[in-house]
């Protein structure tokens, strides 16, 4: 006897359910935003602010009812998803072409900032839960965790943070690194607002005090040689169809190079490389995002593909629907139990706090020292971005360039290829930081970690004053 689903039970709505109530409280916190002036002012983003919202109606039910309304796994699957989908969409946008040489130093630059910004969140978070271990008895790596909650935001804090939990024991590690990540977009509005309120005084912002009017001409919308917008497909069906072929593409990828890990029998790779490939879906899915955009390219060149299935605006649009339902349930996901252990709250304050002002003076000095005629809209975008997600970057920047006349957020979006680049020997750091740990005690990895990450760090400093050595260099010989 086979026993068959009733449409009335449950799991035929959980997932929905789920959906339901992140989208709600976003508008919930949309129309909070915009009718209290000290959320407006706020500069937080409406999904963080549902987030918090989604949270609060979590703990109450669970105080009220003892269960929590939501499925842990769907809130953390939609996490961990959330970022790779959003990233294979932005994969898929067709980037101009910048020929200027100055547009190429300066997301060079920008590039060289982020990951040097990484590199010194790592280096201040390592240090301060290493030494808190002997104060407290805490995780000594959590740490670590600091860029990815700062610098990459809430998908990759979780993707670490619950890897961490499920392959060194660290207890509570995904609600770790959610809440470093939501202490992120805290730090982003609230120096944000600092910044802009100081500066505002001196007269230093040429701020444009008029209404944000989006350009939503033909041009913008659409281009030439496209497939319409309703035909025997819908043109936004197109646009999803794409997004999560390559991202089943990318978990083929991914499934494929694991299943090589396990049949190695290595230690290192099945314990270490597995986890990394998992954690790195964004990358996998951009790989496979680049695969079908280099298909169609050549499949206009050679004959076969007629048309331009892919659209800036729609694209656009699909992304930064996955970015607010990750933050959103991002913040959702962080659980709040782990808060009443006194080594758990007191490092996250900590490393916080610290990394956050860290952040704010490394990036104002450098913003000062390369981008000269937009300090302002650079350091902004920069700072937003290196303390919650490129989107808070731009609602920081749109304060004070509204219509993005500066440089500053070409600079934030072109330069993602440099930063991964550069930034992968960090990231391989992070699968081994934790190695042979014991209840979270320092290892010799953990401090060879930290020794590498300074000298990264080192590296990241010549190349970013390399016109400046070089000169001295030469005017040295030339005496």
């Amino acid at each position: 006897m086979t026993t068959s689903i009733q449409f009335w039970d449950y799991p035929v709505w959980d997932f929905l359910i789920t959906l339901s109530a992140l989208f709600l409280a976003m508008l919930l916190a949309n129309g909070l935003r915009r009718s209290i002036p000290f959320l407006k002012k706020s500069l937080i983003p409406s999904s963080v602010i549902g987030g918090f919202l989604v949270l609060l109606f979590i703990g109450v039910f669970r105080a009220i009812t003892g269960t929590s309304p939501f499925s842990a796994t769907t809130v953390e699957s939609l996490t961990y998803h959330g970022l790779g989908l959003g990233i294979v969409a932005m994969t898929f946008q067709s980037a101009p072409k910048r020929s200027s040489k100055e547009a190429r130093r300066d997301v060079f630059n920008s590039s060289l900032i982020t990951v040097s910004t990484y590199l010194i969140q790592a280096i201040v978070g390592l240090v301060l839960t290493v030494l808190l271990f002997y104060l407290l008895g805490n995780w000594s790596q959590a740490g670590i965790l600091l860029p990815m909650g700062y610098g990459q935001g809430p998908g990759q804090a979780f993707n670490w943070g619950t890897t961490y939990m499920n392959q060194y024991g660290f207890a509570h590690g995904s609600s770790f690194g959610l809440s470093i990540a939501a202490c992120g977009f805290l730090a982003a509005s609230i120096g944000g607002v600092i910044y802009l309120n100081i500066a505002a005084k001196k007269g230093k912002l040429r701020t444009e005090n008029a209404e944000e009017k989006e350009d939503l001409t033909a041009a913008v919308i659409t281009t030439r040689g496209e497939i319409p917008l309703s035909e025997s497909l819908d043109k936004l069906t197109v646009q999803f169809a794409l997004v999560f072929s390559a991202y089943g593409i990318a978990y083929g990828l991914m499934l494929g190079l694991s299943a090589l890990c396990d049949l190695s029998g290595v230690k290192f790779l099945i314990s270490t490389v597995k986890p990394l490939i998992w954690g790195f879906n964004f990358l996998f899915g951009m790989l496979a995002a680049s695969i079908l955009k280099a298909f169609f390219k050549v499949g206009k060149k050679a004959g076969f593909v007629h048309r331009n299935y892919t659209n800036d605006f729609l694209l656009t649009r699909i992304s930064g629907l996955m970015f607010d339902l990750m933050v959103v349930a991002s913040i959702a996901s962080i659980d709040l139990s782990a808060f009443r252990y006194r080594e758990f709250w007191l490092p996250l304050l900590l490393v916080c706090i610290t990394g956050g002002l860290v952040s704010f003076f490394y990036v104002r000095f450098l913003a000062r020292r390369f981008f000269a005629g937009y300090v302002d809209e650079q350091f902004l975008v920069m700072y937003g971005m290196l303390t919650g997600t490129v989107s808070t970057g731009l609602i920081l920047l749109r304060e004070v360039d509204p219509l993005f006349k500066t440089p500053a957020a070409n600079n934030v979006i072109y330069q993602n290829l440099w930063s991964i680049i550069l930034g992968a020997p960090m990231l391989l750091l992070l699968g081994l930081v934790a190695k042979d740990t014991i209840a979270g005690e320092p290892t010799l990895m953990t401090f060879i970690t930290l020794g590498a990450l300074v000298l990264l760090f080192a590296l990241m400093l010549v190349l970013l004053f390399r016109n400046l050595i070089f000169r001295r260099k030469q005017k040295t010989e030339s005496m």
